[in-house]
């Protein structure tokens, strides 16, 4: 029986500086909606769709359950040292360590290659049950460079409630991933506003 591979891109744009960090997009790929949780690589042909989707494995790639166990087991970390960094509290150990692992497990790099069909190009040479532990080390090195670079200081959680993606912020006032938990968090302030306004109004006698 072959397994049906389902979409995994989110019902969201990309968070702001997702497009430029691919681990930025790998942490918003468990979030939630105000439907409930979504899990963008809740299964192994999930997780193949998304690193294809992103180029860190080939198009012919196969991932099973211990390798896309792994992939979420990183997610987790990697979300854990972004609460770590946007609150200001003490990075975990085994977080910064599974991601240390990560980026040394398996050369990121794309290899020069040569063939009939396209001549000189570049493109990682792994075993396939390597695929995985290359993406990891792509990610884990991006991971690394979001959490200490430049963009480091404007990374935010998505102040849109129930919503648990993050972000680099665009400007100072932005606290949102996205136009639609912006209407929402200020629809909810609108309507708060009205609240108050009609508790504060005078009750007239009969």
């Amino acid at each position: 029986m072959t397994e049906t591979v389902t979409p995994t891109r989110a019902p969201l744009p990309p968070a702001p500086g997702a497009d430029e960090h691919v681990a930025l997009d790998f942490a918003n790929s468990d979030l939630v909606l105000p439907a409930g949780p979504l899990d963008l690589l809740d299964t192994p042909s999930a997780c193949t769709r998304w690193l294809v989707e992103h180029d860190l494995a080939p198009a012919d790639a196969v991932l099973y359950e211990f390798c896309a166990g792994r992939l979420r087991e990183l997610r987790a970390h990697l979300r854990a040292l972004l609460a770590s960094r946007t609150t200001g509290t003490p990075a975990p150990p085994e977080s910064l360590c599974a991601v240390n692992t990560a980026l040394t497990t398996a050369p990121s790099a794309a290899l020069l290659h040569w063939d009939s069909t396209q001549g000189l190009h570049r493109a990682p040479v792994h075993p396939a049950d390597r695929v995985a532990e290359h993406a990891m080390a792509v990610i884990a090195a991006d991971a690394a460079e979001l959490l200490t670079g430049p963009d480091a200081e404007r990374l935010a959680s998505c102040g849109g409630s129930p919503c648990t993606r993050y972000l680099v912020r665009t400007h100072a006032a932005r606290h949102w991933c996205s136009t639609r938990c912006g209407d929402r968090v200020r629809a909810a302030r609108a309507y708060a506003r009205r609240q108050q306004a009609k508790e504060r109004q005078p009750v007239t006698g009969g």
